[in-house]
Parts: structure tokens; C-alpha cells; sequence
């Protein structure tokens, strides 16, 4: 899976949160798209779209392997900590810091 570019983070503590472990971001998941990729900001979440469907759990997964081959961590490091069964998600991720978030995001 390719890296995908991401328009520039905006700047709020609502976006992205440092926590002990690592940060959690909030992230609009839009599925059924033609490739997995991040598509930039909107109303204060990361949006991601991911090529797989909404069903059995099928764009959650999709969204936790985007993240960790784009941010090389493990697939264990990475937890959806609500919204698991809507777009609109929390998502805990261990051992970054925001300032690899929002790089990754600039790139």
C-alpha cells in the first residue's frame, strides 16, 4: 500500500491528541473508495478513504493496515476506540507522537 499525501493539519487540540501511550486522532472514514488513501481534513477529523466495504468490520481493517504501512508500526499499536460501527472514529495509536501525525499528513 502507497503512502498517500494529506493536506496540511490544521492546528486545533480537538484534531490530534497526545496521550501517554501515543496520540489519538479523530478520523471520517469514507469506504468503497477506488484506493485507500487519506484525502486531507474535514470538520476537525483526518479523512481516510478506504477501497473496502462497510461490512464485517471490512473498512476498520482497512483503516488500521493504512495506518500502520504508512506510519510503521505494527497492526497491534493501532485501536479504534469508538465509533467502530460509524464513519466518524476515535482511533488510539501507540508509540507516535502528533508531530509524525501531521507529518505524515504533509507529505
Amino acid at each position: 500500500m502507497k503512502r498517500a499525501a494529506c493536506r496540511a493539519c490544521p492546528e486545533g487540540p480537538s484534531l490530534i491528541r497526545e496521550t501517554g501511550a501515543g496520540v489519538e486522532i479523530d478520523v471520517r472514514v469514507i469506504p468503497r473508495a477506488r484506493k485507500t488513501a487519506c484525502s486531507g481534513f474535514r470538520d476537525e477529523s483526518l479523512v481516510v478513504r478506504v477501497a473496502a466495504p462497510p461490512v464485517e468490520g471490512a473498512a476498520n481493517d482497512a483503516l488500521i493496515e493504512y495506518f500502520a504501512d504508512a506510519l510503521r508500526v505494527p497492526r497491534r499499536a493501532i485501536r479504534i476506540l469508538s465509533g467502530d460501527r460509524g464513519r466518524q472514529k476515535r482511533v488510539a495509536i501507540a508509540g507516535v507522537t502528533a508531530d509524525r501525525i501531521r507529518a505524515l499528513a504533509v507529505q
